[in-house]
């Protein structure tokens, strides 16, 4: 089970830190991830960690502006948003995967545990 937290209103050039709670499982092989949709959009991918070793991947949209980061001791992931922009407005979606390769990491069908999403508005 995935409960993804920390969405919220917030300014443009602002900051956001999002958290995604993992239990039930232990999640050592796994990938986790955070996808967002925007209203009318496509689901796009954001960033990923490998659980084991915490190799990160970025979005070239958001490389340099968010940093993902996990705590092993409690099982979550968290997402720093920093410099946030008005087309960073969407819901957010934590997911996780097994198993998974460097070419399907940033693929939302690979991921087969997802949180219920918490919503981003980025707005002045």
């Amino acid at each position: 089970q995935l409960q993804a937290s920390g969405g919220g209103l917030v300014q443009p050039g602002g900051s956001l830190k999002l958290s995604c709670a993992a239990s039930g499982r232990t999640f050592n092989n796994f990938a986790m991830a955070w996808f967002r949709q925007a209203p009318g959009k496509e689901r796009e991918f954001v960033a990923a960690i490998r659980w084991r070793g915490g190799s990160t991947f970025y979005a070239g949209s958001v490389e340099g502006r968010f940093t993902l980061s996990r705590d092993t001791a409690k099982d979550t992931m968290y997402l720093q948003m920093n410099s946030l922009k008005p087309e960073d407005t969407a819901v957010y979606y934590c997911a996780a995967g097994s198993g998974l390769i460097l070419s399907s990491i940033r693929v939302d069908s690979q991921y087969g545990y997802w949180g219920q999403g918490t919503k981003v508005t980025v707005s002045s």
